[in-house]
């Protein structure tokens, strides 16, 4: 049955083509398996909350009608403003507007977040622009230019609230416009497309538009939300939506409510973090996180930008579930909101998760892969501007981002024919991982480092689970001991380092190889093992030797073949037939007709590689899981297709591309 929507429409009628209802939620309440709701253009300023799931045979479909002109926001237009003092205009708005979620009282919090005070879900939008909250009112009144943004003017637009019998109060900085006479708009709703409970399954969300909503901070041992989300499901299809402006995260792939785990570390303060989550992530699979139940879903095609945490969020929820074709931009630039869940992807357990395709830039973080990163594929990706830009301020709650971020994982975590281009490629405070045929223009940040939980008087190594292959089914925990890395036919090349990047690093008192380094290449894995030197330590006659069991806790064997230097990159010495290019390597990324086209010489000098094409069986399988190099169905990948669909020749170039690319957009 076809069920049909129309903001237009008179009065809300059957749903019927003739007699559409007027809201998409009173669709969302007799939609059934098979439906299919049709929405026409408009503004519908609701919460659509699905009351039925589809089946996997027969999907409830919600699609807009005309590509991204059905717009579902989580805000409201206020129309009357009264000059106050200055640029600075007050609105007063009576809080039954709100009802039982007043995003002008909830403040933002939550495990890993780091704000110093206590800042709001709510948010205030400029012809749909977000101001900046700050703290005061006196700051709204004279506002100060905030560093930390990666928008510096952009933030003298200020706000602050606050509230007086049963009102809330807005003041609000238009640095010298009538809001009476432009489009100001508040958030006003906590989600915009979200059930309100869990195993609604089997839903299609395609082609809309979906903004302005008032979520809380997402940390994975919390409740996830998002503006938009299966909340704790099976098989959703997110497609062709543009997603934006929300207070937190845009699309969440999250955890469900624990309520004897939420937040239990800024609550009761005495379990660390880390613990609290191996307590969430066990009692997940008590209670029934199964590769029957969960997860499954897949995002395309979406353009996702602007939000305050992350574009995707996700912890567990988001297992077996694909990401492609997405344009993810401009997340968490305002720095308003800080924590260690930043990015423009941030996930944990990514099971068995393939992102492929995505376009992601000017982003704090890229993309951020966090615990159990098994099995999961990232491919044919283009990365770039993941890193601040000059004149920004560098602090700790922003330290220095990266485009891809690997954290305590034991793998096997593929990264194949991607172009990470941003001045730190990569955050790598993890093992069990196979780079393939990347072009890699940045460095490689904390390998080595980073795998406990911050403690200063005692050893307090972050363990981590790891699971059955292909299966949410935990194994065991251990910690992580770095290394059981492969680099194969890539290529790395040194561009220019920031005087920003080593200043702020320098700041932090991280300016070391084995945490803010900034030279690219292999080279911070000096001195790790290779397999052979490896092995030969657990000879049987060793076997509980009198010179201890710290064999055991050393350093993983790394594996090279096939990678080529420029500019000055550094191979490891463990990289015996690295190939140094000694011209000059010109390398830059161009807009054609809006696309992004990669312009560079590198291809006058790019020779085939000797160690020809790379497979699942070359890359073996993961030290502590066992697990291969391989699909999420368990079948055996061979690298014989490049970055743009072309096929490899048996001794192929290293890098994304089977031969120059020319002047082809990337995206």
């Amino acid at each position: 049955m076809q069920v049909y929507v129309s903001a237009s429409a008179v009065r809300s009628g059957c749903g019927s083509k003739d007699a559409p209802f007027k809201t998409i939620n009173e669709a969302a309440q007799i939609a059934e398996p098979g439906d299919e709701v049709l929405v026409a253009p408009g503004i519908y300023r609701e919460y659509v909350c699905p009351a039925h799931a589809g089946t996997e045979k027969d999907r409830i479909v919600y699609r807009s009608i005309e590509p991204l002109a059905a717009v579902i926001t989580g805000a409201e237009q206020i129309k009357k403003w009264d000059l106050f003092d200055g640029d600075t205009w007050l609105a007063r708005i009576p809080n039954g507007l709100f009802g039982e979620y007043n995003p002008y009282i909830e403040t933002l919090r939550g495990d890993w977040y780091l704000q110093l005070w206590p800042a709001h879900t709510g948010e205030v939008y400029l012809n749909g622009r977000s101001m900046y909250e700050v703290a005061s009112l006196k700051e709204v009144l004279n506002p100060q230019i905030l560093r930390k943004s990666w928008d510096p003017e952009g933030t003298k637009y200020q706000w602050f609230t606050e509230q007086e019998d049963g009102v809330t109060l807005i003041y609000a900085n238009f640095r010298g416009i009538d809001p009476n006479q432009e489009n100001v708009e508040i958030n006003v709703r906590r989600n915009c497309f979200y059930p309100d409970r869990s195993g609604v399954d089997y839903i299609t969300v395609s082609g809309f538009t979906i903004r302005q909503a008032a979520t809380q901070w997402a940390p994975p041992t919390a409740y996830q939300d998002g503006m938009i989300g299966p909340r704790w499901s099976k098989g959703w299809v997110i497609e062709d939506c543009e997603i934006s402006d929300s207070k937190c995260s845009g699309i969440s792939l999250g955890k469900y409510l624990q309520p004897d785990n939420e937040n239990k570390w800024s609550t009761g303060f005495i379990k660390d973090g880390a613990q609290n989550e191996r307590d969430a992530i066990c009692l997940a699979l008590i209670e029934g996180w199964t590769k029957e139940n969960i997860g499954s879903h897949i995002v395309r095609r979406c353009n996702i930008h602007d939000c305050g945490q992350a574009g995707i969020v996700g912890h567990l929820g988001g297992v077996f579930s694909t990401i492609e074709d997405n344009h993810i931009h401009h997340i968490n630039n305002k720095q308003d909101i800080n924590g260690a869940e930043n990015a423009g992807i941030k996930m944990h357990a990514a099971i068995d998760v393939v992102f492929r395709r995505n376009h992601i830039h000017h982003c704090t973080r890229g993309l951020w892969l966090d615990w159990q990163a098994q099995g999961t594929r990232v491919t044919g990706n283009l990365f770039h501007d993941n890193t601040p830009p000059d004149g920004t301020e560098i602090t700790m709650e922003l330290a220095i981002g990266e485009d891809l971020f690997i954290e305590v994982s034991h793998g096997p975590t593929l990264v194949d024919n991607n172009l990470l281009l941003s001045d730190v490629a990569c955050r790598l405070s993890t093992q069990g991982l196979a780079f393939v045929h990347n072009l890699i223009a940045g460095s490689f940040t904390f390998v080595g480092e980073g795998v406990d939980s911050g403690g200063k008087r005692f050893t307090n190594m972050r363990y981590t689970p790891y699971h059955l292959p292909h299966r949410t089914e935990i194994l065991g925990f251990m910690s992580i001991l770095h290394g059981d890395t492969r680099f194969y036919n890539n290529i790395f090349l040194q561009k220019p380092i920031r005087p920003l990047l080593t200043e702020g690093a320098k700041k932090l008192g991280l300016d070391r190889i084995s945490a803010m380094n900034f030279a690219c290449g292999t080279f911070p894995y000096d001195g790790y093992p290779d397999e052979e030197s490896y092995l030969a330590q657990f000879a049987a006659e060793s076997f509980m030797s009198l010179d201890g069991r710290d064999k055991y806790y050393d350093h993983l064997p790394m594996y090279f073949g096939g990678n080529v230097y420029c500019n000055g990159a550094k191979p490891s010495d463990g990289d015996e037939d690295a190939c140094t290019i000694q011209q000059d390597i010109e390398l830059s990324l161009t807009e054609s007709d809006g696309a992004p086209v990669l312009k560079t010489n590198l291809y006058e000098y790019l020779r085939p590689s000797s160690t020809g094409i790379i497979s699942t069986a070359l890359l073996g399988q993961a030290f502590e899981p066992e697990q291969r190099f391989e699909k999420p169905d368990g079948t055996a990948i061979v690298f014989d297709t490049d970055y743009l669909g072309a096929h490899r020749e048996v001794l192929p170039l290293a890098g994304p591309f089977a031969a120059s690319p020319g002047d082809t957009a990337l995206f």
